[in-house]
């Protein structure tokens, strides 16, 4: 469904991502995974549209896309949650999710992000500064659900999340790709996370795909090594 070919990106003379292609299938989960500094953000915010690209392609169910606008990508299909989550402080929980629905023609909020999202229901009345930051990661990922995307891209979240705050979000995502059928592209450096999540696995080194395994071949001795070197 998601297919990248060549794709360079660069800020200023340096090249950050270098010749990177890859696809993803329709429901597929992949996880990104590689030590800060690598490029995995650089990447994801290329995929949707914030930082340009010096060559390559980025098509989704074969629309082209490498040069469109971020809102254009998100009515393609495309969602985001950014790293740090980026929700609006001082708008309510609810006012957080509602700007989600910009692009789409119904503007109410789906029931089921509430049922997968308890707490979110609960707080909905709540100022999204005043969250924890694993309520405000909930807050982040039913934000871009609500947009009911293809795809749905994740830059580290487990960032600054207690363990059992991860646990919770990995099985709601499991569950919810189940249901609803969408692609993950999850960025991540917790193993235990990407492995409840993806089908397989890319490693980023400098800006290149250094491994790649399906699940059920994974070496993760050799993803630590890449993550800790």
């Amino acid at each position: 469904m998601l297919t990248v070919e060549r794709l360079n990106v660069s800020y200023g003379e340096s090249r950050v991502i270098r010749d990177v292609s890859f696809s993803l299938g329709r429901g597929e989960s992949i996880a990104v995974m590689g030590r800060n500094g690598m490029g995995k953000t650089t990447l994801f915010k290329a995929l949707m549209g914030l930082l340009p690209v010096r060559s390559g392609r980025v098509r989704l169910d074969g629309v082209e896309l490498t040069n469109k606008k971020s809102y254009e990508r998100v009515a393609a299909g495309i969602a985001y949650a950014p790293q740090g989550r980026m929700i609006f402080p001082y708008l309510t929980v609810e006012e957080n999710i509602l700007v989600g629905l910009e692009t789409v023609t119904d503007k109410t909020v789906p029931r089921y992000i509430y049922d997968v999202f308890p707490v979110l229901w609960n707080m909905r009345a709540r100022r999204g500064g005043n969250l924890s930051g694993g309520q405000q990661q909930q807050l982040a990922i039913a934000r871009a659900l609500v947009t009911r995307p293809k795809l749905l891209l994740l830059d580290e979240p487990t960032e600054g999340i207690q363990p059992s705050i991860i646990k919770e979000i990995a099985r709601t995502l499991h569950a919810l790709r189940s249901e609803h059928g969408f692609a993950i592209l999850v960025s991540e450096q917790v193993l235990s996370f990407a492995m409840e999540v993806a089908d397989r696995f890319l490693i980023l080194d400098k800006g290149e795909f250094a491994y790649e395994s399906p699940k059920a071949g994974v070496d993760t001795s050799r993803i630590h090594a890449y993550l800790t070197v």
